[in-house]
């Protein structure tokens, strides 16, 4: 069975590059066909369990993770049925509906809506958690496949993280195409930096709330597996405030004509405002993440705003 995800572009950016004083390459995750990443892991689950036996796929998500469930509902004529909680803008509810899903508005927060999600689950369903299953980090990996097959190695890798499903998967290939020695830089926005927050505690902390504008890393616990991750493997967190986030999205769209939201713009931050942790890489690789349900009116919209 073909995949649900396709093959996206990869390339150095000059502007990106000029701008952050080294060699900057992108692997633009923000043209698959649902709007982003999530397609990859959520994509190869999907056809796992439809291989399995599933008939109805259930999710809960904030925005691009229903989006990609309900994609591959789509493709594969499995119902789907998404949870999200009252914060997932509309723009992202209305592409979740135009895939054919159900959408279900509970809670106010990703929490609350998964807890709902997961009460669903019937026998003969699949539940798709939007960022914490090796399928998922399985189907993310496909990017550092990718890369590798490309003859590209970057001295660094570049990603925003949410819940840790990206930088799970992305540490996962790595390590599959021995890659063992090529660092990652994860940058989350301030708000919503359970990560960075860990790492520094020790142990797993939950984020009392949410309270970044970049609601698609709005996980208040990052996974398991990515705090083992780093232990095992070189990271280093970055944390960028919202207005700086927004700013490089905003920026983004001049220099390369595409619109991805504040989650990928943290990551994006890392080069247009050079931050310490990518001075000594000569060349950095940034995952554009993407991000379907923002639009430029909405980036205005924040702009606009004190944040």
């Amino acid at each position: 069975m073909n995949p649900l995800h396709i093959e996206t572009p990869l390339f150095e950016s000059q502007a990106l590059s000029i701008q952050a004083g080294r060699s900057v390459w992108l692997k633009l995750e923000a043209l698959q066909p649902p709007g982003s990443f999530k397609i990859r892991g959520i994509g190869f689950a999907c056809q796992e369990y439809a291989r399995l036996g599933a008939t109805r796929f259930i999710s809960s998500s904030g925005g691009n993770a229903g989006i990609a469930v309900a994609y591959a509902g789509r493709y594969l004529a499995i119902p789907v049925v998404v949870v999200v909680p009252e914060t997932t803008t509309e723009r992202a509810k209305n592409l979740i509906q135009q895939e054919g899903a159900e959408i279900i508005v509970h809670g106010s927060s990703w929490q609350e809506a998964n807890a709902l999600a997961v009460s669903m689950v019937r026998e003969s369903d699949a539940f798709l958690h939007p960022f914490d299953h090796p399928f998922i980090w399985q189907g993310h990996a496909t990017m550092i496949d990718e890369i590798a097959h490309s003859g590209m190695k970057p001295d660094a890798i570049v990603l925003s993280v949410g819940g840790g499903g990206l930088l799970s998967g992305v540490v996962e290939g790595l390590h599959r195409n021995n890659w063992k020695d090529i660092p990652v830089i994860a940058v989350e926005t301030d708000g919503a930096d359970s990560f960075a927050k860990s790492v520094l505690a020790g142990h797993r902390i939950e984020l009392p709330a949410i309270t970044s504008l970049a609601t698609s890393l709005g996980a208040r616990q990052i996974c398991e597996r990515a705090f083992n991750w780093s232990k095992e493997h070189p990271i280093h967190n970055v944390v960028v405030s919202d207005r700086v986030a927004v700013s490089a999205c905003e920026r983004f769209v001049i220099d390369q004509r595409i619109v991805v939201e504040p989650a990928c713009g943290a990551a994006l931050a890392a080069a247009y405002e050079k931050v310490a942790e990518i001075e000594i890489f000569r060349s950095i690789l940034i995952i554009v993440c993407g991000g379907a349900a923002t639009s430029i009116e909405q980036l205005r919209q924040w702009s606009n705003i004190k944040i």
